[in-house]
């Protein structure tokens, strides 16, 4: 049995992804933070209150980043599952410093407050001819089980 530091973050974007490539290959990153922070009900005052936010920097590569990037923007409640990593640097001052990224692995949307739509994109070892649409909302499945997916097993 393997243990991996892998986790899921949920949370919004702060501003629309930001797409670049390396200066060296050309591998596309697209680079973001999400935002998280709790809400509690105060007994007292008996009203919602928002807690401190946490704010998670993001990087996610190659095609899924890309596909990432066109599909997001900011305000858009993900749902991330990847690996934190730490990156160590010297700031301009001569100063070691540290932070904490995540390395996303897999990303969608968040049904929790909204609808979203997936559209299947070519390429990958995919072999199918058309796009295949497919909904996700935040509604109950009414249990029709009559759609086939085209993948090829």
């Amino acid at each position: 049995m393997a243990l991996d530091n892998v986790t899921t973050v949920v949370g919004q974007l702060t501003a629309d992804p930001e797409l670049r490539h390396t200066k060296k290959n050309g591998i596309p990153v697209a680079s973001f933070t999400i935002a998280h922070n709790d809400r509690v009900f105060d007994r007292d005052s008996e009203e919602w209150v928002d807690g401190d936010p946490t704010f998670v920097r993001c990087s996610y590569w190659r095609e899924p980043g890309e596909n990432f990037a066109e599909s997001h923007e900011k305000g858009d409640r993900v749902i991330l599952i990847g690996k934190f990593k730490q990156n160590d640097f010297t700031d301009k001052d001569g100063n070691e410093r540290s932070t904490l990224e995540l390395s996303v692995e897999e990303a969608g949307p968040s049904n929790k407050f909204a609808t979203t739509t997936a559209t299947r994109r070519k390429g990958n070892g995919n072999k199918s001819k058309g796009k295949a649409k497919a909904s996700a909302s935040a509604k109950a499945d009414s249990g029709d089980d009559s759609s086939d997916d085209d993948f090829e097993f």
